[in-house]
């Protein structure tokens, strides 16, 4: 079934900010994290494999807050404009599509739609009114 989530960017913070949602909002609850380095052939520092690629927590009425981490090694950083992110998940390639040419119409920062190493056909893109939507499709894993 299709969802809508808030997707979080921390500058190698996750971690820390999870927990402090945790305590808040589901305390006692086991967030499910991947780590940069659970990704094979990641060439990456140990500390920058260290850090979260995503964790999820579900917060209240099916809605999830997720997250990562953006690693200063890759020359990225944190700022207003991509720090939050609205993540909408589908459950055809078609509609992910679709929604993601849209939502990407004269907007910018658009990395288009691709199968990614996680599983998922993915995209993001910062519309024409500077809000960064993310767009998902999760896939089987092979030999289903």
């Amino acid at each position: 079934m299709p969802c809508v989530n808030t997707y979080l960017n921390f500058l190698e913070q996750s971690e820390e900010a999870f927990a402090f949602y945790c305590d808040i909002f589901n305390p006692g609850y086991d967030c499910p994290v991947m780590r940069f380095g659970d990704l094979e052939g990641t060439p990456l520092s140990e500390e920058d494999k260290s850090k979260i690629l995503h964790i999820e927590l579900p917060i209240m009425n099916g809605h999830v807050l997720m997250g990562t981490d953006v690693l200063k090694s890759s020359g990225h950083e944190v700022r207003i404009g991509n720090n939050t992110t609205v993540s909408l998940e589908f459950d055809s390639r078609e509609d992910a599509l679709e929604h993601y040419e849209q939502l990407a119409a004269g907007g910018s920062e658009s990395t288009g739609m691709a199968d990614m190493p996680w599983g998922a056909y993915w995209g993001c893109t910062l519309d024409k009114f500077g809000i960064r939507w993310m767009v998902t499709v999760m896939t089987p894993p092979s030999g289903l």
